[in-house]
């Protein structure tokens, strides 16, 4: 394989990471974070009425918004994930329901300063911490690999995000299922956008709020009865066969008790995703590195991982998911974080073969 290829994103490293171009000056007198410890919220203001809420937290230590939250987006055009100057824009749904959110973080120092937009405004502002990886513990990483003593030292910014949102990162992870990324991205493109409701605070959605209108055309996910609901033709459309769409209903119309996996442990957490057909480890391992900030979950059963694990840790190209896993052992308890700063590298063996083709079975 040429170039740089990051199996958690699905898309090419450029640079070795996703990047946020930086923010512009902030605005004199409105410094976040002034006067306060680090890791502590720094206000929170909540606007009468339907307007924006607005809250200020300064990091435990270095924080790179694209490293953190780069592997919520899925693909370049997502429509719940935006990326502007400065600024990482994401739309969800809550268990209050539907929220915007902007992050933005100000280059002058390490405070973030979010604001949020919906009925789920508040649930997202008081995991704001938790999403930018607080409740990771980056000092418990002891690099047993020249490379990823490198990659770990040029990244001092990269925590582990943590949602608390199993269904939105199951859904996508389930999308990606033996196809390429291509096809995947497009299927979730469009079925969000079809059944999806526009962002609020868009313009068009609720909460809008007069000059303050975060970046157009951002959607949040369908809920779990719509997706339920979504005719077989439809999918089809989107060029989603019929396993993975009956996997998608059968997780939806479990949404409860899988929205539950969020509070456990890796070990039960993964058995409640695996308990239903069709999700297996690599899926509940994608799915638990975002929703639950997994350091552990070492992704197996990937066409990609284990060839670049092992080529770039021991020159092994042709390595499968034992080998990897052997190659990982050292790090037990972060082995995840381990594989990300592998892939953040870049060390991926050349390619051998033409891409796997794009498929559409929409057009059949």
């Amino acid at each position: 394989m040429a170039g740089r290829y990051d199996p958690l994103t699905r898309t090419a490293i450029r640079g070795g990471r996703t990047t946020v171009p930086p923010a512009p000056a902030p605005t004199p007198g409105t410094p976040p974070g002034t006067g306060t410890a680090p890791g502590a919220a720094t206000g929170t203001t909540k606007a009468a009425g339907p307007g924006p809420r607005t809250r200020t937290w300064t990091p435990p230590g270095p924080l790179d918004l694209g490293l953190v939250l780069g592997p919520l987006r899925r693909g370049p055009a997502d429509p719940t994930f935006r990326i502007t100057p400065g600024t990482v824009w994401r739309a969800t749904r809550t268990p209050a329901g539907p929220a915007t959110l902007r992050v933005t973080q100000d280059g002058a120092g390490p405070g973030v300063t979010a604001t949020a937009w919906g009925p789920g405004a508040d649930w997202i502002l008081d995991g704001l911490p938790d999403l930018l990886g607080a409740a990771d513990d980056p000092a418990a990483f002891v690099p047993r690999h020249r490379l990823v003593h490198a990659s770990h030292r040029r990244r001092p910014g990269l925590r582990l995000t943590r949602t608390g949102l199993v269904l939105e990162s199951l859904i996508p992870t389930v999308l990606e299922q033996k196809v390429t990324a291509d096809e995947a991205y497009r299927a979730w493109r469009r079925l969000v956008r079809q059944y999806g409701e526009p962002a609020p605070g868009t313009g068009t959605g609720p909460g809008t709020d007069t000059g303050q209108t975060p970046a157009p055309d951002l959607y949040v996910m369908p809920d779990p009865r719509t997706w339920a609901l979504i005719p077989s033709w439809d999918w089809h459309k989107a060029g989603v066969d019929a396993k993975r769409s009956a996997t998608i209903v059968r997780a939806a119309r479990s949404a409860a008790r899988l929205e539950e996996a969020a509070a456990m442990d890796l070990p039960a957490a993964t058995a409640r995703l695996e308990a239903i057909p069709g999700i297996g480890p690599w899926t509940s391992s994608e799915t638990l590195q975002r929703s639950n900030g997994a350091a552990d979950a070492v992704t197996t059963g990937d066409l990609h991982l284990p060839g670049i694990i092992g080529y770039a840790l021991a020159g092994d190209r042709d390595a499968d998911d034992a080998a990897m896993l052997e190659l990982l052992a050292p790090y037990a308890g972060q082995r995840h974080r381990a594989a990300r700063l592998v892939l953040l590298a870049g060390t991926a063996p050349p390619r051998r073969a033409p891409r796997m083709p794009r498929g559409d079975i929409g057009r059949l």
